[in-house]
């Protein structure tokens, strides 16, 4: 296996992991406490990790941190909650799929990587092949749930554009960087929680595994091998793995669940994958950041974000 293959491969563990979200939190975690559950995911993964790295933001890194970590869990999570809440999983997904093609916006502004034809379609498509696989007949829409779905989509899409932007500092590794937005999101997701969702509810040993499976497992592991595919591939390439979120949703919905899966999402599934191949098919080599620095392996990283979408609800 070629040292681009086994990078896409490690980096497409972090969607595909994302996707037994709906899962665990429907089996494992106290019933509607969404932003509470995305509290727990991210403040206990980067305290643990800002742990592990012992190292803390130095100048401009203390606000690009706080920015990214905004972007990437303190904006998206209440947002994408709110986008569950109000409409069907299935739109809500759909919503969510449009990701990539912001991606591919944002790195034409930013990256001044210009997007392909093949790249646009290969989105459209995998966008439209997330659509058979979760959209049911009559699906309602909420104006409120529509925009916070995009303004969450929109929100991953910059983090994702801006940490390949600024890439990291010189000395500091993926996990340190990864440690300082899991923190940064979390705090600004504390408050939010506790207004809205009042005080934490009593846990059981059975929620307290969930819990310690979503930090540790699906947050801090997921999120550092997903900020180093950004490091090494290009945005679009990792952008494009996020349709692999809903579809494990949809096979674990299917195979612990019970859930059907018709014709008509077996071929969904087909097309969203294709497209998720053929996004890693020849990508543009990374352009340098704006101060000139190349996105070596040695030198980026980066993140974002992807949903996991089963049923009736919404979860990353």
């Amino acid at each position: 296996m070629s040292r681009k293959a086994a990078t896409v491969a490690l980096t497409a563990l972090a969607p595909t992991s994302w996707g037994s979200t709906y899962f665990v939190t429907t089996e494992f975690l106290p019933p509607d406490r969404p932003l509470f559950t995305g509290l727990m995911r991210a403040l206990p993964a980067g305290l643990v990790l800002l742990a592990l790295t012992r190292k803390l933001p130095q100048g401009a890194w203390w606000w690009k941190s706080a920015v990214l970590g905004a972007l990437n869990i303190g904006a998206f999570f209440p947002l994408l909650f709110l986008a569950a809440y109000r409409l069907p999983g299935g739109v809500a997904a759909v919503v969510g799929s449009v990701g990539p093609l912001f991606v591919v916006g944002l790195a034409a502004l930013f990256l001044g990587d210009r997007p392909t034809v093949k790249v646009l379609l290969t989105a459209i498509a995998a966008a439209f092949g997330v659509s058979l696989v979760v959209l049911k007949a009559g699906a309602a829409l909420d104006a409120v749930g529509v925009v916070a779905g995009l303004l969450s989509s929109l929100s991953m899409s910059a983090g994702t554009v801006f940490t390949k932007r600024w890439g990291r500092p010189e000395g500091v590794g993926a996990l340190a960087l990864t440690g300082w937005q899991l923190t940064a999101g979390g705090l600004i997701v504390l408050p939010i929680a506790f207004l809205a969702e009042g005080a934490p509810p009593a846990l059981t040993g059975t929620n307290l595994a969930g819990y310690a499976y979503l930090a540790f497992g699906n947050t801090a592991i997921s999120y550092f091998l997903w900020f180093r595919g950004i490091e090494r591939l290009s945005a679009s390439s990792v952008t494009l793995l996020g349709p692999l979120s809903p579809l494990a949703a949809a096979v674990i919905g299917w195979a612990a669940l019970g859930q059907a899966l018709g014709p008509v999402q077996l071929m969904g599934m087909a097309i969203a994958f294709g497209a998720t191949l053929v996004g890693q098919l020849n990508p543009r080599a990374p352009k340098a950041a704006a101060d000139g620095r190349s996105f070596s392996s040695t030198e980026r990283n980066s993140q974002e974000v992807s949903m996991d979408v089963e049923g009736s609800g919404v979860r990353r």
